[in-house]
Order: structure tokens, then sequence, then C-alpha cells
């Protein structure tokens, strides 16, 4: 539901700004964002006994003054709404990454992939899907290999396991 919310909010922030401008719009809310990883900070924020003025001039003494921003966090103090800013923030950054063609994802595996392999899986899915990819690994227990780009959403996976029920399927079937 929140990311529903942040969605008309990135739209409205969107609208009328050079690429330049939004991309000071994103490293402000990124900024303010990241301060929500502190407890202290939101209880603060939800707070009753905190004044909406105390709450945006918190929130600004994070960030160089960007009369967007400003009258953003206004706007969500108005509204109840504070408490969006991470999903604002990531809303941006996806809507960046579109704008830009350039798109981040993980390779999940459970060992660790040489450096040829990993550039070639990440230039072979750069190519197929013409955009700027960087790609991250996380070793996990993942019996195979997934690739997962979420701005694209795409998500291709190869497991040990389902091909081995694959092949029992095909050798039964062909008896």
């Amino acid at each position: 539901m929140s990311s529903l919310v942040a969605k008309r909010y990135v739209k409205a922030l969107l609208n009328d700004s050079d690429s330049n401008n939004v991309l000071s719009i994103y490293n402000s809310i990124k900024d303010i964002s990241s301060a929500f990883s502190d407890e202290k900070f939101v209880a603060i924020i939800a707070s009753t006994e905190v004044s909406d003025s105390d709450k945006i001039e918190l929130i600004n003494s994070f960030v160089e003054a960007n009369d967007k921003v400003t009258n953003l966090i206004k706007l969500l103090a108005e509204k109840k709404r504070l408490n969006i800013i991470p999903f604002i923030a990531n809303e941006l950054k996806k809507e960046i990454a579109t704008i830009n063609n350039s798109y981040e994802g993980v390779v999940y595996t459970n060992v660790q992939l040489n450096e040829n392999d990993f550039n070639s899986i990440q230039e072979k899915f750069a190519k197929k899907f013409n955009v700027t990819l960087a790609l991250t690994q996380n070793i996990c227990d993942y019996d195979g290999i997934k690739v997962d780009i979420e701005g694209l959403g795409v998500e291709i996976s190869f497991s040990k396991d389902r091909f081995k029920s694959q092949m029992i399927e095909h050798i039964l079937k062909a008896v």
C-alpha cells in the first residue's frame, strides 16, 4: 500500500524536473531515508507528542534546502505520511534506473563464480536486454544459479534439483 502511495508522490516529483534535478532530489530523499534505520528517529516521527513542525525541522536538518524536497516533507507531515519516505526513495531509484536505462541485479549461487564467468553473465544479460547492468553476487544455499534483475522484472534460474526431476520425467515418458 505504501509503495502505491509513494508512486504518486514520485510522479509529482518527476513532473517538470530535469535529470540533474531528479538526481539531486533522489540523493536528498535517500539521505533522509537512511535515518529510518534508527529506531529513535522512527519513534520521533511516529510520536504524536512531537509537533509536525519539529518533525519537519528535524528531517530538513539532514539535507541541504531544496524547494521540492522541503515542500514534499511539509506535505507528507501534513498528511501524516512521513513514514513512506523510504518507499519514495526506493521508487525514485527505480525511476532513475528506467530513465538512465541502467539496472542492478543479483546473481545467487552456492559457490563463488570466477571473474570471467561473472563478467560473461553480466555482459550477456546487458546485451540481451539492451541496458547498462551492474550485477552483484550473493553466495547462499541456492543449489544452482539464479539471476534476479528487479527493475526489469527478470528472474532466470537453473536449479540442479529441477534439472534432475525433469530428466527423470523425460526418461519415464520415453519408456
